[in-house]
């Protein structure tokens, strides 16, 4: 009998742990070196034997099986030599798991919000201003009414420092709606004081008296509105100009262009690191926002957010429910801190 290495290599199943077991076998049978005292036969895990002949001079690759293969075939080596080729090729796949433990922790898991519960927005989440959100095929979608827009709260903790991942799908590619983050305190005393309310005529256009009304109620910061001023918005309407398009800082950060994809789930990635603001729409970088920039754009309408309040690092985070028509499904919510190093 040839002196004969094995090596073997067991996935995890049942146990814990990787098995990497090592045996040298001596020309009479006997085991001459033990890595490991088991025999991966006996893990519920799959095992690769890699099997060295001490016989030979070259290296002769044959086809794999189930069963111990002769992988390399070896003549006129030392015992020391061959022991040291199964350590090196040992420690290899050591290495290996060693950088994918590292790996791992380098990237947090996400933990979801919870959204529905007993066929409805789960009782974490608070409904201020007009409107609501309905469950329609496992997940949130807008209920816009013509009154006015509202925003559903995520009322159980502030969240900063942090990546806020949000799946979406709008019905058409201008389907109005918004993630809203930093969004101070005062906003859950909003709850019971939805603001004005537009009074539409047959086509849905709001009278100019209830558009008066509803300019002073925005400028009071009432219902919804006070996250508009005490906010930022993460724009989800597409079709505008840069600075109100998809994945925008609303008026204060311009994105850039994305194709439009109404009626298929998209993922939006916003990063909250220090003072910033990073969103991320579909596996891209789209907008940066640093609100300490002298250079921010100027406000130049009314339903634009005031510049001078300033947001917290850690706040209470939304989702925008608009005017009739716009249609918005959310199917996750979820938070994870920052990837070690932070995010660029």
């Amino acid at each position: 009998m040839p002196r004969q290495a094995f090596v073997f290599v067991a996935k995890p199943g049942a146990a814990s742990e990787p098995l990497i077991a090592v045996r040298i076998f001596s020309p009479d049978g006997g085991v001459e070196f033990s890595r490991h005292p088991n025999e991966p036969n006996n893990r519920t895990a799959s095992a690769i034997a890699l099997r060295f002949d001490d016989r030979h001079l070259l290296f002769q690759p044959r086809r794999m099986s189930t069963k111990p293969n002769r992988i390399f075939s070896l003549n006129g080596m030392l015992r020391q030599t061959v022991i040291l080729m199964v350590v090196l090729i040992t420690a290899f796949a050591g290495t290996l798991l060693v950088l994918r433990a590292a790996g791992s922790a380098a990237e947090p898991a996400w933990r979801p919000l919870p959204l529905i519960t007993d066929g409805k927005a789960d009782p974490s989440w608070v409904h201020v201003g007009w409107g609501g959100f309905i469950v329609d095929d496992g997940a949130l979608r807008t209920e816009c009414d013509p009154k006015g827009l509202g925003l559903l709260v995520y009322k159980k903790e502030r969240l900063g420092n942090c990546q806020i991942r949000v799946v979406f799908k709008p019905k058409e590619a201008k389907s109005n709606s918004g993630v809203y983050v930093r969004i101070t305190d005062g906003i859950l005393d909003q709850v019971n004081n939805p603001g004005a309310a537009f009074e539409r005529d047959a086509a849905g256009k709001p009278s100019k008296e209830s558009m008066e009304k509803m300019q002073a109620s925005a400028d009071r910061e009432e219902g919804a509105w006070y996250a508009v001023h005490h906010g930022y918005e993460v724009q989800i309407a597409g079709g505008g100009d840069p600075l109100h398009g998809t994945g925008s800082i609303y008026s204060l950060a311009p994105t850039k262009p994305v194709p439009s994809k109404a009626g298929e789930w998209r993922t939006m990635v916003i990063t909250l690191n220090g003072e910033r603001v990073l969103v991320d729409l579909d596996g891209q970088r789209v907008t940066s926002f640093d609100p300490t920039s002298p250079n921010l754009p100027p406000r130049k309408q009314w339903h634009e957010p005031k510049r001078e309040p300033k947001r917290p690092k850690a706040g209470y985070i939304g989702l925008q429910n608009h005017d009739p028509g716009d249609v918005v499904w959310f199917m996750d919510v979820s938070v994870r801190s920052l990837p070690t190093g932070g995010a660029k």
